[in-house]
This record gives structure tokens, sequence and C-alpha cells, in this order.
């Protein structure tokens, strides 16, 4: 067993799901002296050093089929008001020209009654593939079992908690950075930027099993800090979050005052209505710092590169996952299996911000993946 495994083991093994607004002390356990040596913080400072390394190389597939021409493709997007989901979506739909693909982008919108319609309306299509964008794939296994059962090839981004190639259930893979991996990696720079003693809140969205699993990694790292102290982890739809987390916000500060310090989420939206809150309220842009375990919206670069609040997020390469899906899917239209490819986690900061696309505001790594993708499919 490799010692990165080791590791990911020893981290979660106090592990417990986060509910509800439940007070941290009450949820976890505290971590054992193994898991304490694990993250210690010359540990954790040469992990976000790794993490913040701009101009990868490309690492990922270099053969594969050729394009299956004309391809018909539903894309199902849980709600397109999310950055990151939009993100992707802007990379499948830039893919799919490439491929010369005909693509339907479905939006649900975070509702039931969106679901309902978006799954009927996809069902009529009569798709060759599917591609599943920042929904639950358990929650709607039900919907999906439909689809397999018509042969449809499906692969989606971040669709569960488990990153990569899926044994079992109708979805073949699901195209992320490994997300535990990006949910410590956020704890640790908070704690190394704390230099071991931070006062922490957690935001996470307990409808979506990669949410709990994220919010519950962080909050692993914070208590094996121990000068750190993880104050809460709070449940807040991510559908809601323009409601929520204005009273939220002022809700956390009446709480905790000065002691919180640290704000870790795991999608940068969270931010979006927390951050005007306390711009709103006078405080200033290092009163509290904030960090996402994903997925490097637009807002996150600006907030990241003006000072105001937000001092970091692991952006995801979504531009490329968007081409990664796409290819994943014509390997299966092809009747191959798909790559199990893997990007590695990337922490944007003040100091990194200029390169690999950050002056768009986006994470979009200069490793040339788009030539590597037209010449697997002869395009």
């Amino acid at each position: 067993m490799s010692l990165y495994m080791i590791r990911i083991i020893l981290v979660l093994w106090a592990a417990g799901w986060a509910s509800q607004s439940v007070q941290a002390q009450s949820m976890l356990s505290p971590p054992s002296k193994k898991v304490a040596d694990v993250l210690s913080l010359s540990s954790m400072q040469e992990q976000v050093a790794k993490a913040s390394m701009h101009a990868q190389q490309w690492a990922g597939p270099s053969s594969g089929p050729r394009a299956t021409a004309g391809a018909t493709v539903a894309v199902i997007s849980e709600d397109l008001h999310n950055g990151g989901i939009l993100g992707v979506v802007k990379g499948i739909t830039e893919a799919a020209k490439a491929i010369g693909w005909n693509v339907k982008v479905f939006n649900i919108g975070g509702t039931t009654a969106g679901r309902d319609v978006v799954f009927a309306a996809a069902t009529a299509l009569k798709p060759d593939g599917i591609i599943l964008v920042g929904m639950d794939a358990k929650e709607s296994q039900t919907r999906l079992e439909a689809f397999r059962s018509q042969n449809i090839a499906m692969v989606g981004w971040h669709v569960g908690p488990q990153a990569g190639v899926l044994a079992d259930g109708p979805v073949a893979m699901n195209v992320s950075t490994d997300p535990l991996e990006v949910a410590r990696i956020t704890a640790m720079a908070a704690v190394v930027q704390a230099k071991g003693n931070a006062g922490v809140v957690i935001f996470t969205d307990s409808h979506f099993e990669i949410a709990k699993a994220k919010a519950n990694a962080m909050a692993n790292v914070i208590k094996a800090c121990k000068g750190c102290s993880l104050l809460e982890v709070k449940d807040v739809a991510i559908s809601q979050n323009a409601e929520l987390m204005p009273a939220t916000t002022r809700e956390l500060l009446g709480k905790y005052g000065k002691r919180w310090t640290y704000a870790l989420a795991i999608n940068d939206i969270y931010f979006d209505y927390a951050a005007s809150e306390l711009t709103k309220g006078g405080f200033s842009n290092t009163s509290i710092n904030m960090m996402s375990a994903g997925d490097g919206s637009p807002a996150a670069f600006l907030r990241i590169q003006a000072g105001t609040f937000q001092t970091a997020t692991v952006a995801e390469p979504l531009n490329l996952h968007g081409w990664q899906l796409v290819d994943e899917l014509n390997r299966l239209l092809a009747h191959q299996s798909v790559s199990g490819y893997l990007f590695p986690v990337h922490l944007v900061t003040t100091s990194n911000i200029a390169f690999d696309g950050g002056t768009q505001l986006q994470y979009d790594p200069d490793n040339g993946y788009r030539d590597v993708y037209r010449r697997i499919w002869q395009r």
C-alpha cells in the first residue's frame, strides 16, 4: 500500500458524516496520535507547496479511439448557476464542436420539479450518450438505471464521492480531481497560513455525498491540528445560498466573534454571499480568511486577486474536465474502457493566480490538452 493511501486511510479513520448544522466537537471523535503525526505542519507545508505549482505537463491519456461521428449527447446539469458546473458545460460544448457531436444541454436548476422535466426531456431526445454534471448519481439512480437498460453510455462530473472509474452503478466514470485530496489540501492551506492556529467554520451541503465527504475530510485535518479549533460544520444547501448565506454569516459572527478566523467551503459559491455580508458589516478584508475546496469560479479568482477575504481555492480545470468527459464518453461509444485519468489537485493563491489561465479568471492549464485530445480523436 502506498504512503498516499496510508495517509488517506489515517485521515478518514476518525471520520463521521457532517449533518445539519452541528457543533464540531460532538460530530467527530478526537484524531489519533498517528493522524496528528501524518499531518505535521512541515508535511502540510510540503503538500500545499506541491499543489500550488503551475505549468504542469500533460500526464493524461495519449491514445484512444478516433471520434465516433455524429453522436447525439444529452448533457444533464444540476444547476447552471453554479460556476463549476457552468465551466464544465462550456468545456463540453467546446470539445463537442471539435469532435463533431450534437449536444443538448439540460438544466435541472436544483429543484425536484426541474429534475422531473429534464429527465423526461433527455429521454425523449433518445441520445447515444449522456454526460451528468454536478448531480448526485445515487440520488437519481432509478432514473439512470432506466437509461442503462436502453444501453445508453453515461459518464459524469462530480456525481459522487469516489473519483475515477465506477465499478458499480450506471455511470462508468466520475471525472474529477480526487475530492478527498481537494478537501485535505484546502484545510492544510488554512492550517499553514494560520501557522497552526485557525478557528474554522466549514460549509457543506448534505444533499450531496461528495459534499459530505469533502466536509468530513476538511474537518479531520483541522481536528488533527493541535492549535486549531473546528467551531462548526454548517449545512447550507447550495441551491439556497443566495437566500440563506447572508443570515447564516451574521449568525456565525454573533456566535463566534473573533474566534472565527477561517471559513472553509465545499464550493466557492458560499463565499459569493458571505463576502458581501462581511463587506456590508464593515469587516476588514483579512478578518476572516476564506478557502474553498472547489471549483475555482471567476468570482473566487477576483476575490483572491483583490485580496478581499478569499485567499485560496482548489480550482479544478473545468474546461479540461469538459474535454475529458467527451473523450471518456467517446471511448464508451467505441466499446472501449474509460481512461480513469485523475487530474492532480491545484491550489490557486495570490502567488500563482497569474499563471495557467488565471488572468482569464479560470484555471486552464497550459499543458496542451486540447491538441492531445484532437490527436486522439483524429480531428
